[in-house]
């Protein structure tokens, strides 16, 4: 358990004081909003062992205790990363996990060597307000009904397939929705600023991306200067489960 502002969220470091490169080096894992620390476990699988991995789950979500202060998820990431002595990183950010990937490149250049970002969503990016999945989740979310929160996000996220490990994350994050209140607060504005971004980086969507994420991953990749743009064939939101071994090369390119 590492502490963070007002509480603690569980961490994992696979060898503290290796390194993805050099000492004090990491390669950082953040989960999506849907999902917790374990999407990543077919990614760190096909890593090679020698590799400094840190991944947390954030608050309400995995092993992590719900909030009880107000916090923002840049500053439980700055908070774990100098828990753990990571001076710098090779920034691996999953949907809502890219908008802190993004907000720390920013904030601390110095300590971001690369971003890759699988399905990124950027939290002050223009969202759509009359797309049908707002109305749904609020719907969901004020009724406090879990199992429409479990089916609104396999029918948006994990449209490619309902396997067993998709319907488990998506299961465990509709529990964390309930658990986290309103003691989240939005990280710095992000995307008008992204063209400031001056660290190779690269974006990955599936081709069954739902509507609203695909178009964003794109913009964000527009932005970014020198983002490459991987499309990833049957894949849907899930990417750290449906393209696990593309991941882990594109981290080991970074890495090397």
């Amino acid at each position: 358990m590492v502490p963070v502002e007002g509480g603690e969220v569980w961490a994992e470091d696979t060898a503290p004081g290796g390194g993805a490169g050099s000492p004090g080096e990491a390669v950082v894992m953040l989960h999506p909003g849907w999902g917790d620390s374990r999407i990543w476990d077919p990614v760190l699988a096909r890593l090679p062992r020698h590799y400094r991995v840190v991944r947390y789950d954030t608050r309400g979500y995995g092993s992590s205790p719900p909030p009880t202060a107000s916090f923002t998820q840049l500053g439980d990431l700055t908070a774990v990363l100098d828990q753990l002595g990571v001076s710098r990183t090779i920034m691996v950010g999953h949907s809502g996990g890219a908008s802190s990937a993004i907000s720390l490149a920013l904030e601390h250049p110095g300590r971001v060597s690369a971003l890759i970002l699988p399905a990124p969503g950027v939290q002050d990016y223009p969202w759509p307000a009359g797309d049908p999945y707002w109305e749904e989740f609020e719907a969901a979310f004020t009724a406090r009904d879990t199992e429409a929160l479990v089916s609104l996000g396999m029918r948006t996220w994990a449209a490619a397939s309902a396997d067993e490990a998709a319907t488990a994350q998506i299961r465990a994050a509709a529990g964390a929705f309930l658990l986290q209140g309103d003691f989240e607060q939005p990280n710095p504005p992000a995307f008008a600023r992204l063209s400031d971004l001056q660290v190779p980086a690269l974006v990955a969507v599936g081709d069954h991306e739902y509507p609203m994420v695909a178009d964003c991953a794109r913009v964000i990749a527009d932005s970014i200067p020198g983002c490459s743009l991987v499309t990833v064939p049957g894949a849907d939101h899930m990417l750290p489960l449906r393209a696990p071994q593309l991941i882990a090369d594109l981290i080991s390119r970074h890495a090397s």
